[in-house]
């Protein structure tokens, strides 16, 4: 039998940030350089896929500092980084500590902190408990932060000095959802003070404009991540919000509902920022398996940010 035709478009850009490549460089160089094992604290990057991969070359990954036994191996702190207490606590007990956040995040703890220093309270957009979100706070007293989610909550605030406000937000947002609570924000209080530039970073953004661009286009959409990815879980509603009919996060080819889509004839396909190029060749594979495809690169932006490792683990001069 023949297969059904369908045009498959890949959303460019997609995948791996300049971020998550530098998080993954620094497990990697960490290994060659101080041996297996590596303690990870919480995922490098929230791909089981990519954790996989690094727990097979002798990475370890950990819930807590409490977790890492006393010695000479390092422990490396995820790309959505910390709260200042776990590389002080880290110090105290004289573990290797090596810091793999991004710097578009450490940007914005250093804007938190400049704000704090002058006055000001800081209205915190993101999500409850993600952990962009917790290292964030934790980079200041509690009471430094209010965190707001949506517009009601903007609409719910009752600062005691709205005169002294500041926001920042947490980088992988969506950025349709981030520009109405900020525009919320400067409505009720218009003396806010906001970054120079927007703490969503570049690759969020780049990801979010390929896919308007792709899913009017489309009947379904095939986001390749893990569900507890920020920016691939916004880049799923996004597709949903632009038109698509069957939207679906897939980790693997595995993970398709092909009931869902063996009756289309027009998919975009496109990939979170921690989620590896290799899973995407993996699932066009399995779309070609079950389909006459016509592949078509549909691409927005180009992208050739880069982060050097930490210090501590770049090559000697």
């Amino acid at each position: 039998m023949s297969k059904p035709p369908l045009l498959l478009l890949l959303c460019a850009p997609r995948g791996f940030c300049a971020g998550v490549v530098r998080a993954i460089d620094t497990v990697e160089r960490a290994l060659e350089k101080h041996g297996a094992p590596v303690y990870v604290r919480h995922e490098i990057v929230h791909n089981k896929y990519v954790v996989d991969g690094l727990r097979a070359k002798g990475a370890i990954f950990v819930d807590e500092l409490d977790d890492v036994p006393s010695g000479a191996a390092p422990v490396i702190f995820s790309a959505h980084g910390v709260p200042k207490s776990v590389p002080d606590a880290a110090a105290a007990r004289n573990l290797v500590g090596i810091d793999a956040t991004c710097p578009l995040v450490t940007k914005v703890h250093r804007e938190a902190i400049l704000h704090h220093r002058r006055g000001r309270l800081i209205l915190l957009i993101g999500h409850k408990g993600h952990p962009e979100v917790i290292g964030t706070m934790g980079q200041l007293p509690d009471g430094a932060f209010h965190l707001i989610e949506t517009v009601a909550d903007v609409e719910a605030l009752n600062p005691p000095d709205p005169g002294n406000l500041a926001y920042v937000t947490q980088t992988t947002l969506s950025v349709d959802d981030t520009r109405d609570v900020i525009a919320a924000l400067n409505r009720r209080f218009p003396a806010i003070v906001g970054p120079q530039k927007d703490d969503i970073c570049y690759a969020t953004t780049n990801r979010q404009e390929a896919v308007k661009a792709v899913a009017p286009r489309v009947e379904g959409m095939i986001v390749v991540g893990s569900p507890n990815s920020s920016n691939s879980l916004r880049l799923r509603e996004l597709a949903e919000r632009e038109g698509c009919k069957v939207s679906q996060m897939a980790l693997r080819a595995g993970d398709i509902d092909w009931p869902r889509f063996l009756p289309l004839r027009s998919v975009g396909v496109t990939a979170g920022a921690s989620a590896p190029e290799t899973l995407v060749d993996e699932i066009v594979a399995a779309f070609r398996e079950r389909f006459d495809v016509t592949l078509e690169v549909v691409t927005t932006a180009r992208e050739n940010m880069y982060f050097p490792l930490p210090r501590e683990l770049r090559a000697d001069p």
